[in-house]
Parts: structure tokens; sequence; C-alpha cells
């Protein structure tokens, strides 16, 4: 079998990658809804998986691997990675998570990232009020996810904050040291949203990134009665280059309430660091960035020869990143905690993808499926009204 094409187009909100072969199996993969600018990157790689035998994966990525980075451009790399493993699951008639090794669950535990309602501001009411939404959720979550600090809208919205102005672009963190009156709002909002979830249902805290590290440590230590899941990205984060290990190093020895980073990694090089030096509680790399399944895996399994936990980001990576999470995620190893439950963006992907159990998600877990290779397809005749214009042949 032989790589024939490589195809990139933007479908809603999402790029989607198509790779067709000489035998007529292809293999889909997807990239976030905040990337659409995406696909001439995903077409650089088109000269190097041309004639290749997409059944060997690893051969495929080791002529392309090196040239991604961290997000947004690992990206790339990622969504071919994922339809290289969905041709590999439908040659062999087997689901993906059969050729990383095989299952050790049947369903995967998920952690509220995608499923949103509208805040009507920052103050502790709101917090509290939109928890209960998702507390009330059809889903049944027992694990939410929440932004606060300079990941959500406080350094604007909420007087005397932090120290200096906010910037207004999205990629531009606002960082700096808090004001006593900004902590202290922080974790009032933390504890009004405890009142409501209780011990039921966990709270974990998307914090940055953009805090210091006096603020980080208070933040941790104040936050400790309340059993906190996780707070993630506290020094770096999203679009951030670089790890600083060693920085987060100075909050996580100190504080016992769980500290957590990784999304915006690429590789397992990159990795190693927080690892080996036990920076973090939680790493969570995301499939669609950090170079693909396989990648993810191999970093979970040497973070848990470390102690080290695992809940992988994904809230952006649409229907196809969904099926890739659960594949992967049922293979790994006992410190996988949940992955990040991404939804359709807009709702229609819904009508045009097929193979996902209805209702995807019960009591907070999604069971894993034994279709071959992702084990979700596109209905093409519904999917062809929302391509493009001048990607007409994508499917063709």
């Amino acid at each position: 079998m032989k790589i024939t094409d490589l195809k990139c187009t933007v479908i809603g909100e999402n790029p989607v990658i198509r790779i067709t072969t000489d035998d007529g199996i292809d293999g889909y993969g997807q990239a976030e809804n905040s990337k659409p600018y995406l696909c001439p990157h995903v077409l650089f790689y088109k000269p190097f998986l041309i004639g290749e035998d997409p059944t060997n994966v690893e051969r495929v990525m080791q002529k392309i691997r090196r040239l991604g980075g961290f997000k947004p451009w690992g990206s790339a790399v990622s969504a071919i990675e994922m339809a290289l493993w969905d041709i590999a699951g439908k040659a062999a008639g087997v689901p993906v998570y059969k050729l990383l090794g095989g299952k050790v669950r049947d369903t995967v535990q998920i952690y509220n990232g995608g499923v949103r309602f509208p805040m009507n501001g920052t103050s502790p009411q709101d917090y509290a009020d939109n928890v209960a939404l998702m507390k009330a959720a059809p889903q049944k979550f027992r694990l939410i996810k929440m932004p606060i600090g300079f990941h959500s809208t406080m350094p604007h919205q909420v007087p005397n904050f932090a120290y200096g102005d906010p910037h207004e672009s999205r990629h531009q963190s606002n960082r700096g040291l808090m004001t006593e009156q900004g902590l202290k709002h922080v974790v009032a909002c933390v504890e009004a949203m405890k009142s409501v979830l209780g011990d039921e249902i966990g709270l974990a805290l998307d914090c940055g990134p953009g805090w210091m590290v006096p603020d980080a440590i208070r933040l941790a230590k104040a936050l400790e009665p309340f059993h906190i899941t996780w707070l993630e990205d506290l020094i770096t984060g999203d679009y951030v280059p670089y790890v600083l290990a060693d920085v987060y190093r100075e909050v996580t020895r100190v504080s016992t309430t769980p500290i957590h980073t990784g999304e915006q990694i690429y590789l397992r090089q990159n990795f190693r660091e927080l690892i080996e030096s036990h920076a973090v509680h939680i790493i969570g790399p995301d499939p669609a960035d950090i170079g693909g399944l396989a990648e993810l895996k191999w970093v979970a399994e040497y973070a848990d020869l470390h102690g080290i936990l695992m809940a992988p980001h994904g809230i952006f990576d649409g229907l196809i990143g969904l099926a890739g999470l659960v594949q992967v995620c049922a293979t790994l190893p006992a410190n996988f905690i949940a992955f990040e439950y991404p939804i359709a963006r807009p709702d229609w992907w819904y009508s045009i993808i097929e193979g996902l159990p209805n209702p995807i998600v019960e009591n907070g877990q999604i069971k894993v499926w034994d279709t071959p290779g992702l084990g979700v397809r596109f209905n093409v005749e519904a999917a062809k009204a929302y391509l493009p214009v001048g990607d007409e042949n994508f499917f063709d």
C-alpha cells in the first residue's frame, strides 16, 4: 500500500486532513477548531508522504516529526499521524487501540472542557451559577474544569486585579503580580464553585499562563482546603513555546494542591525535564499538538514510571480528535485520570460524522468502540454541503 495524496480543507471551523492510498483506503485527521489557517502548513508535508506505506506509521513520522514545533505548529504533524493510524487500523481490520498495545479499560473517563454556558460576569455567584448548569448537564460529569485568573476575563472585569494593564490580544497572555484584592477574588470564586459541586464532582482550574511564582504559591496553598483536582498552566501554557520546568518546581514542592501543565508542548523530548525533575504532578498533552497518538502514549508511560499523572487536553480537537482521544486513552496506564471532552463546532458536525455512540457520554465516561481505524467516518454526501469553495473535490 502506498500513499497517493494528502489533502486538507476546513469544514466548519476545523482543519480536516485526508490521506488517500492506492488500495482505496483513506484516513482522516483533524486539527483544533482554533486553527483554520493550518491547511498550507499541512500541505507542506505532502512531498514527504507520497509513495510511503501508511501502515509503517513510525517510518513515515520519522520523515516529518522534526519539522513541527510547539503549538500551533505541531498540529499538522499530529493530524497526519492520526490519519496514518486510521489507515493502519482499517487495513488491519482492527481499532487503533489494538495497534497501540490493546486497551486496558473498556470506558474512558472525561472531564468537561467543551460543554460551556455563557458567563454573566466574574463574581463568585456567576461562577457558582455556571458550574450548577454543568452539574445538571445530561453527561453527568464527574470532573469539571473552569477558567480563572489570567485564563479568564477577570483581568479585564475585576477592578485592581493585578499590577499593570491587561492585554487585549488573545495570543499575548496577561501576566503580572496580582494584588491582594485580585487573589482574594479568585479564592472566593473557587469557594463558591465548591459550595455547588461539593465532594461529588471534582473541580480543576485553568489558571493561565501568566502567574508569577509568589502568587502561584499563594494560590496553591490557599486552595489546599478545597481539594482542587489540579491548577493548570500557572506559569506557561497555551501558545507558550517553552517549558520552564525549574520554575514550576518552585510551586509544586511547597503545596499539596496538584499542579498541571503541558497542552502546548510538542514531542516527548520536551516533556522529559518536567517528568524527570517532578516539576508538576500532572501533565496534559494534547494529541493534536504533541505529535499524535503514539507520542502521547509514550509520554504517558514515561510519566507513569516517575509517578506523574496524566490528564490529556483536547477541548478544540473536534469529533475526529475525540475518536483519537478515546482510542489512545483506552491504552494508557493507571496514571490516566481523564481527558478533556471536545464537542462539535458547529453543532452540524454531529450530522456529518458517523460511528460515535449515542449518547456519546454516559455518567462522565465514553465506552470504547471496536470499529476499525479511529472508528468514525464521514457521511460524505452530507459533508459535501459544508466544503468551502475550491475544495469541492476533497472527498473524490
